[in-house]
């Protein structure tokens, strides 16, 4: 199987998420999108009581398409949602064909190399970077490239959608989760 992953907080998941996911199904060689929500994110602070949540709403979010799936796979774990041993675990689940792309924002791949393990992760997984930022100086990048790590930008256009402005708003989400945020009172 060719997979991509797409982890994240996803506090809440946002049209914007589903539409990157959308446009890797449409544009790269892969069989599979598969959103893995962290469970205990290590570079955010988090509200535990929100995790299945978290879980729940891209579980409603993504439905709809027979190429996306959701794995609990972090929650599974009493750990930090470490990428690289996440990865490591998919790598042993899964019967991979090639490398294991993912779905990364330039906001987070500028800070990929202080990641954990970050010198093994780039051996096992190739990156999708989307725009952050109105403007993209691909030059920033040349570093990240000589330092081995594999990866391409995606051509989707930026949109400025942030979860923080969605959890006040509950606009850019799907119906589904819209109603799911309001019938748990979610983001009060």
């Amino acid at each position: 199987m060719k997979l991509c992953v797409f982890q994240g907080t996803f506090n809440p998941v946002h049209k914007v998420h589903i539409k990157m996911a959308e446009y890797v199904i449409k544009n790269y060689d892969v069989d599979k999108v598969l959103f893995i929500p962290a469970g205990k994110p290590p570079h955010k602070n988090y509200d535990p009581d929100l995790s299945v949540h978290r879980l729940n709403m891209v579980k409603l979010a993504t439905e709809k398409n027979p190429k996306f799936e959701v794995s609990d796979i972090e929650y599974k774990t009493n750990r930090i949602s470490y990428t690289y041993l996440t990865i490591l675990e998919l790598y042993r689940i899964y019967k991979i064909d090639g490398k294991i792309k993912f779905i990364i924002g330039t906001d987070a791949f500028k800070q990929i190399d202080t990641w954990y393990e970050a010198d093994k992760l780039k051996t096992l997984v190739d990156f999708i970077v989307f725009k952050r930022e109105n403007t993209l100086d691909q030059n920033k990048y040349n570093e990240l490239k000589s330092k081995g790590y594999n990866f391409t930008f995606a051509e989707m256009e930026y949109e400025n959608v942030s979860s923080t402005t969605v959890r006040k708003t509950h606009k850019d989400v799907t119906e589904e989760v819209k109603r799911y945020i309001e019938e748990n009172e979610l983001y009060k």
